[in-house]
């Protein structure tokens, strides 16, 4: 993938000279590298020093990445080494040896190692290549398996608030994914229309995949890509919350995207988040979806219903990808709420102003929407069959959004799309009569109970709460958190036979 939104830029600092771009040289890497090829040159530090003008023990400094040097002795460093600045300063190890010693004194000046209070190993050409294999491989374990621990709700809140904030900078609208959908969709001559599953089958024949639909997937996963004999295997149930062509996209879309393992769970939730958006990207292509939304918004007929039976695509997908599309090519603001029925929300996006309850990390996710949205008070209309629009004052303004309500295995939902007053003209439902009033956050909104019932009831009542367990654990373990690797190998050993 080309993007910076959805990968993290890689570790290590830039191997500028100092002074130029203002970046930080990476004094290891430097180091171990002036020490590799004053070897190759069978040079002593003396020999060195005096080609260069300075004392061994400054040398020492350097290469075992304690000093900085300046610009002039980098040049000069250069010069009697027979190398360019640039071939001093590269980015790869010059050899297995040397990347290993850079990982091992990386990781002895870090803080984990630090906090175990062991000696550090010195470093020297007499240390075995083995001793180092091992010292470097279980401080990488030991990371790993801290940073599973350390995988808490928390820190999965505040990765998704810090996602959130990247979607809303770029509106929610990642063209780098829209070219690669579109790609894929002239590979296969789409032109128009509702993507079938024919054509969605051809999607994967042309990345050279083939579909097996099996009744004994593993219960923790939606899709099993095996890439080693290039099967996707799916669910042979009828019975799912998902589109099974969005299930198989997204399978896709981690091909495409040339997504690798995740080694943490923001960049597990990065990876969703753009496989979901790649999918939307293919059941909904950019050209003809625009197209459809600049003519609805010409005769003033907005209509998330609309799009969702233009494109055969459910309503929770039709709306998501408005959100993709809204502020990009039509100038609209918007909002995207997905709410239990016990009023938790579940899913948010907001680039409209709009102040959704959030938790010190952030998080919008798991807090309570107020009883006076659209995204609640849609649960006790009771036409089903239309979709419930309302005007709602808020202390960030007045909103106007339309909302329906899904049923799922978890329980029942609703899904609102929501703008701003002054965009409300370019929508379907605009003449609702229909105005709720919330002064949320303030607690006397909603979160405290009336003061005639609080009169009767205060000291009275001792419900009994509904366990929410799932709030007090821990992250599942893994690479993809809440999937059983053993029984997802032995499912792909079994088949493979």
């Amino acid at each position: 993938m080309t993007t910076s939104a959805w990968t993290q830029p890689a570790s290590g600092t830039s191997a500028t000279p100092p002074g130029v771009g203002g970046e930080a040289l990476d004094l290891i890497s430097l180091g171990r590298r002036v020490r590799h090829l004053r070897k190759a040159k069978d040079l002593t530090l003396d020999d060195l020093g005096a080609a260069v003008g300075t004392v061994a023990s400054q040398l020492s400094l350097v290469e075992n990445g304690k000093r900085e040097p300046k610009l002039g002795m980098l040049q000069r460093l250069a010069a009697a080494l027979g190398v360019t600045i640039d071939e001093l300063l590269g980015a790869e190890p010059p050899s297995r040896r040397a990347a290993l010693e850079i990982a091992l004194e990386r990781a002895q000046r870090g803080p984990l190692y630090e906090s175990l209070g062991l000696p550090k190993v010195r470093i020297s050409s007499r240390l075995p290549v083995e001793v180092l294999e091992s010292l470097v491989g279980l401080q990488g374990e030991l990371e790993r398996r801290l940073n599973e621990q350390v995988a808490t709700p928390e820190e999965a809140r505040r990765a998704n608030a810090e996602l959130r904030a990247v979607m809303r900078e770029r509106n929610n609208y990642f063209q780098e994914i829209e070219v690669q959908a579109q790609t894929v969709l002239d590979a296969v001559g789409y032109s128009t229309g509702p993507v079938s599953q024919h054509l969605i089958a051809d999607i994967a024949a042309h990345l050279g995949f083939s579909l097996h639909h099996v009744g004994d997937l593993p219960h923790s996963t939606r899709s099993v890509t095996d890439l080693k004999n290039r099967r996707i295997y799916l669910t042979q149930s009828q019975r799912t919350d998902h589109d099974p062509r969005s299930v198989l996209l997204q399978a896709l879309g981690h091909y495409v995207l040339e997504h690798r393992t995740p080694e943490n769970y923001g960049e597990f939730l990065r990876q969703r988040v753009a496989t979901n958006y790649f999918a939307a990207a293919l059941l909904l292509p950019e050209r003809p979806t625009v197209e459809f939304l600049k003519r609805a918004k010409a005769a003033k007929e907005i209509s998330v219903e609309d799009i969702r039976d233009n494109f055969a695509v459910s309503y929770e997908t039709a709306a998501h990808r408005f959100t993709n599309l809204a502020t990009e090519h039509l100038d609209i603001p918007t909002h995207f709420q997905k709410t239990h029925k016990s009023g938790i929300i579940y899913k948010a996006y907001e680039n409209d102003g709009v102040t959704f309850p959030q938790d010190h990390t952030g998080a919008i996710e798991g807090q309570p929407s107020c009883r006076r949205w659209t995204s609640r008070v849609v649960f006790d209309v009771q036409d089903k069959f239309r979709a419930y629009n309302q005007y709602t004052d808020t202390p960030s303004g007045t909103y106007w959004c339309t909302a329906r309500t899904e049923r799922a295995a978890s329980g029942e939902f609703s899904l609102s799309i929501g703008v701003p007053y002054a965009h409300v003209k370019w929508f379907r439902g605009r003449d609702t009569d229909i105005r709720e009033k919330s002064f949320c956050p303030d607690e006397s909104c909603c979160r405290r109970p009336p003061a005639d019932l609080a009169r009767e009831w205060a000291g009275h009542a001792w419900p009994s709460a509904r366990a929410h367990s799932h709030l007090l654990a821990a992250m599942p373990p893994g690479a993809f958190p809440g999937v059983d690797e053993t029984e997802v190998y032995a499912f792909l050993a079994a088949h493979s036979r």
